[in-house]
């Protein structure tokens, strides 16, 4: 069992920066694979970056490129995203994920975390 805490989230003008951490429970963490989702009002949810367990790979959403940063710490059981530049348009309820090999089905979510950008 895997528990997720996600943390960081706030208010913030647009252009500027954020980083969200995700705490997670249990001593299998390294073997997840980590990602965050986000998710805006009215619309799905949505995968926004991933980390594999041995760091060997990332994947950024194209919203995100150039912009966000996903990483991780096993020694300390963490994952962040660095958000930097930020728009209006990435105003949603971030959400810390754990996977064991795909993304349709995540194993575990954290509760979520609001991230709000203003114009």
């Amino acid at each position: 069992q895997v528990q997720l805490v996600e943390s960081g989230g706030g208010l913030v003008q647009a252009g500027g920066s954020l980083r969200l951490s995700c705490s997670a429970s249990g001593r299998t963490f390294s073997l997840y694979d980590m990602g965050w989702f986000r998710q805006a009002p009215g619309k799905e949810r949505t995968l926004v970056a991933t980390i594999s367990s041995a760091k060997t790979s990332t994947y950024m959403s194209d919203s995100g490129k150039g912009r966000f940063t996903i990483s991780r710490d096993d020694a300390k059981n963490t994952v962040h995203l660095q958000m930097n530049n930020l728009k209006p348009e990435d105003t949603a309820v971030y959400y810390c994920a754990a996977s064991w090999g795909t993304w349709s089905q995540p194993s575990y979510w954290g509760q979520g975390t609001q991230v709000t950008v203003s114009s």
